[in-house]
């Protein structure tokens, strides 16, 4: 597999230090979100590693599936003096801010508001989403970047660093899940994702109500750790169904959306792609059998994600 492009994303929301603009509606297991204001904005694209950090450490990791674009009037405030955004609220002292440039140091209550059309980025990266929240230091992000000391909201990453630094913390599973998701993306294949939807609250008491709290695939699971995953594309039906839902472990939950898991509908029995045989305690499931009585419209949907993920991938051998 050649080496993926990686950028390092920092996601703060409206937790901004510096006072330049209102901030973004970052969620940074499902999207996040800039716009043409930010350096490298247009250089982002599906296919894409990106990596989401606080500053403080690693927030996570996945892969670009989409990036949707548009446009709005934004509001950007800077400084009265030299007119930059480099300016900081201050807490205890007054006048409330403070320019950061050297050549200025101007104090302001007030900045000044600028309204400008913007184009505006979200990419949408939900189904190969890897929590590594404090894995990885901010220090040891910035490191790993191509100009270590840049202070941009989006920059390049050296990937061959940190696939480096995750395989020392054994990390390398979710590693496979991300290069999984980027193989999919790139031939592309459709990729199931799980997000939070009108009605999706219910379809999981139904689900949770039919089957208690167990994890289809891995028996017995404590209730919040537990994902209704849909068997089918929510995206192509758009409507939740029981009978074509299962109760999933999170994390096996994303394995089975990128098909590294599958189930064989004839045996009723877990498939394991090759590349989860490394690690034994995902490895030990393969050929154990579904742990809930299967219906036949679960089956149905079932046999459709073992032919998109399994026959085809014979096809393409």
């Amino acid at each position: 597999m050649d080496t993926p492009r990686a950028w390092l994303a920092l996601s703060v929301g409206q937790n901004r230090q510096h006072g330049g603009n209102d901030g973004y509606d970052d969620a940074p297991s499902t999207h996040y979100s800039w716009d043409s204001t930010v350096p490298n904005h247009a250089a982002l694209a599906a296919g894409d590693v990106i990596v989401l950090w606080d500053k403080r450490s690693l927030l996570g990791i996945s892969v670009i599936e989409e990036i949707v674009k548009g446009h709005t009037s934004k509001t950007t405030y800077t400084c009265p003096r030299c007119d930059r955004a480099t300016f900081k609220a201050r807490v205890t002292k007054a006048p409330k801010y403070k320019c950061g440039h050297t050549d200025c140091e101007a104090e302001f209550d007030e900045p000044n508001p600028r309204v400008r059309e913007v184009t505006t980025y979200r990419s949408r990266h939900d189904a190969g989403w890897v929590d590594m929240a404090g894995l990885l230091s901010g220090a040891q992000l910035r490191a790993m970047c191509h100009a270590p000391k840049s202070q941009l909201s989006l920059r390049p990453l050296r990937w061959e660093r940190l696939e480096a630094a995750l395989e020392y913390e054994n990390s390398a599973a979710p590693l496979g899940v991300v290069n999984s998701a980027r193989l999919r993306i790139a031939g592309g294949h459709s990729i199931a994702t799980v997000r939070v939807r009108k009605g999706q609250a219910s379809f999981r008491q139904g689900l949770l109500a039919a089957y208690g709290a167990v994890c289809a695939f891995t028996g017995p699971t404590p209730t919040p750790a537990l994902e209704a995953a849909h068997l089918y594309s929510y995206a192509v039906l758009g409507e939740h169904r029981v009978g074509g839902g299962l109760l999933l472990r999170r994390d096996i939950h994303r394995l089975f959306d990128l098909g590294l898991i599958a189930v064989d509908p004839s045996r009723r029995t877990l498939h394991l792609s090759d590349e989860l045989h490394d690690f034994p305690e995902y490895a030990k499931l393969h050929g154990s059998p579904v742990g809930v009585t299967l219906s036949s419209e679960q089956i149905g949907w079932l046999r459709d994600h073992w032919k998109m993920h399994r026959l085809s991938e014979s096809a393409d051998a």
